[in-house]
């Protein structure tokens, strides 16, 4: 008999509702013209694209004209570092700042642009992932041109202060970007009352289509262009629109707006039976995740190496041999054998640091696969860890 399959990977990207598939098919059939054309056509997918780009930027507090359609975060990231070093570079403002636990798209960027004669400083974080208030200040120069701080991170769940951020940042003339990949839609996030200037979304976070995100721009913050051709999003991202894409963005981004307070509740029920069965029944569980101020669809474990050694990475694949999917941090850095930096960050050892657990959980999941993954994991560390 097979196994049924637990789907406990939802950070790294949610199934579409179905829902959301039936408001973006007449897209694909009959209104199925270019946004830019002049032609009936072209107007009544203009329509429709301009509408979902009023429901996205309603779902953040933001103007329509301030939301730019990308091909998803790690696009709206590059765009954010890369368009104002580009539009700045001639400025004397040539420092960055960003947060030892920013996703890769992040952090690669900063790096690229270090390389090309950016100056580049990386804050740490406290042992549940925060941001430390008197760093950042001490990291802000006067020559900083922007900060980079992660809302919500996507392997432990922990939301920053981003306003506190904000003030921190905006008192120095410099400008501030969230990646707020993981927040959008589920957490509470408004551009206006968090004073952030640039934030980056995407759809396939919130149970919308892959391919497609944005980037929220505050009027009056210039950008560089990443690509040239066409006119489209007010000239800052040439290209056809795909409006299927963005119609079943705006769909998911009001579904999810709709049900956060109920569906928080829920996830927050869920995550707490699950943290009190594994630390009930897991030998060397600690949790990586803050029991406060996260995101409340995750729950990242590790085993402590001080008290149980088990290899990491037969970990995640023997949950997968018992139906369960779930993974050891970013679904970027799949099928990488180095620890997680956001991890490392918080002070973990490297063996513990790989035998970590990340559990995400959502629309879907109830509390029976909650109770079946704990068990799950209980058994696998009784049998392949060793005590020390």
């Amino acid at each position: 008999m097979e196994t049924k399959r637990i789907y406990l990977d939802y950070t790294a990207t949610t199934p579409l509702d179905p829902q959301v598939l039936d408001a973006m098919l007449p897209y694909f059939d009959n209104t199925f013209g270019n946004a830019s054309s002049v032609h009936s056509y072209g107007r009544e997918a203009k329509a429709a694209l301009e509408e979902s780009r009023e429901k996205i930027a309603r779902a953040m507090g933001a103007r329509s004209s301030e939301v730019v359609f990308t091909s998803g975060g790690t696009e709206s990231d590059n765009y954010a570092l890369f368009g104002v070093a580009v539009a700045n570079s001639d400025k004397k403002r040539n420092h960055l700042v960003i947060s030892s636990t920013e996703h890769h798209a992040v952090l690669h960027a900063a790096d690229a642009l270090a390389k090309s004669g950016f100056e580049l400083t990386i804050v740490s974080v406290d042992s549940e992932g925060f941001i430390r208030p008197d760093e950042l200040k001490g990291a802000v120069r006067d020559d900083t041109l922007l900060v980079s701080i992660i809302h919500a991170n996507n392997e432990i769940g922990t939301i920053q202060n981003i306003r506190e951020i904000a003030d921190i940042v905006h008192e120095k003339g410099a400008l501030f970007h969230t990646d707020a990949v993981q927040s959008f839609a589920k957490v509470e996030f408004n551009v206006v009352e968090s004073d952030v200037d640039l934030a980056s979304i995407t759809a396939h976070k919130i149970y919308g289509p892959k391919g497609i995100g944005a980037l929220y721009v505050r009027r009056g913050i210039e950008l560089e262009p990443m690509f040239h051709g066409g006119s489209q999003e007010r000239n800052r991202r040439p290209g056809t629109e795909s409006v299927p894409l963005i119609v079943g963005f705006a769909k998911a981004a009001e579904i999810a707006v709709g049900e956060m307070q109920s569906e928080t509740a829920r996830l927050m029920r869920l995550n707490a039976l699950m943290r009190k069965r594994i630390s009930e029944n897991v030998s060397g569980a600690i949790p990586n995740s803050p029991d406060h101020d996260a995101l409340p669809n995750i729950l990242n474990v590790s085993i402590d190496s001080r008290e149980m050694e088990i290899d990491g990475e037969a970990l995640i694949i023997n949950m997968d041999l018992e139906g369960i999917a779930v993974t050891s941090g970013s679904a970027c850095s799949s099928g990488s054998l180095q620890p997680s930096h956001v991890i490392k960050a918080l002070g973990r050892d490297d063996a513990t640091t790989k035998a970590t657990v990340r559990f995400s959980f959502g629309r879907f999941t109830t509390e029976a696969e909650i109770v079946k993954a704990a068990d799950v994991l209980a058994g696998i560390v009784a049998r392949a860890g060793k005590r020390r």
